[in-house]
């Protein structure tokens, strides 16, 4: 992950709305500080987000095969086996969608 995004300060008008930075205005407006963020920046924290939700998605896929599953009598070493491969799996691949995952955008946002 990056570093923490820098700030950058400007002078907003109340009034009009202009922005003005660094300094303030001459004193014709009334102006109040605002934060700002470089776009590039900006763009690149949506990236990382976006990145971090697919990650949500892949391990809350595991999670709910885990939670829900429900091995035969005398299968349990069996179905943990196959969980943890499927872990395996996401972990060196988290992009990739595997069978029997469920990589979906709602259960993320849920």
């Amino acid at each position: 992950m990056t570093t923490a995004t820098d700030y950058i300060q400007a002078w907003q008008c109340i009034g009009c709305g202009k922005i003005e930075a660094p300094q303030p205005c001459i004193g014709v407006c009334r102006d109040r500080k605002v934060l700002m963020v470089a776009k590039d920046e900006h763009e690149q924290v949506l990236a990382e987000l976006a990145n971090a939700k697919q990650d949500l998605r892949g391990l809350q896929a595991v999670l709910v095969q885990l939670a829900w599953s429900q091995p035969h009598d005398g299968q349990w070493e069996r179905c943990w086996r196959a969980l943890q491969l499927r872990a395996r799996q996401w972990i060196a691949d988290p992009g990739k969608e595997f069978p029997g995952f469920a990589l979906t955008e709602s259960s993320a946002d849920s």
